[in-house]
């Protein structure tokens, strides 16, 4: 699928991370932003639900520069994870452009709604994407997150 979003280069893409070249990608991308970036330490970035996720990639000429992952966390939930977009690819629509097609994967698997833990700093970019906020602050990895939900009906 093309990124459709306003502002972004008709060169991106975002698709199914698929095979191990593509899985690599994702590591990496991962690592570079949430370990190298935001020191997150490398045991707490990667976990056992990996493997049962769907992985998208976010291309820019072909290049991998984004990532998320999508979870059924529950009957009829979606968790929304795992966002990283490597700091070249910021503000072209990459991120939001993952966010809705993880949103279309969890329709796929006929997720009513879809769940997020954002960093604080981020509530703005999920706000708006349609996220809500709830709960009290909690920290994952150091850093302060909310816990979010989109409604996909």
């Amino acid at each position: 699928m093309s990124l459709s979003e306003p502002g972004t280069a008709t060169s991106q893409q975002i698709r199914p991370a698929e095979g191990e070249r593509d899985r690599a990608a994702v590591f990496v991308i991962r690592g570079a932003v949430f370990v190298a970036e935001q020191n997150v330490p490398v045991e707490e970035e990667w976990d056992s639900r990996d493997a049962d996720a769907d992985h998208l990639l976010a291309l820019h000429g072909g290049v991998p520069v984004g990532t998320v992952r999508m979870l059924v966390e529950q009957e009829g939930v979606g968790l929304l994870g795992r966002l990283a977009v490597l700091p070249q690819a910021r503000g072209t629509g990459a991120g939001r452009a993952l966010v809705r097609a993880a949103e279309e994967r969890a329709r796929e698997h006929g997720l009513r709604s879809v769940e997020l833990h954002a960093q604080t700093h981020a509530l703005g970019f999920y706000q708006s994407l349609g996220y809500s906020a709830h709960g009290e602050e909690f920290l994952d990895a150091g850093i302060p997150h909310l816990h979010m939900e989109r409604d996909l009906s």
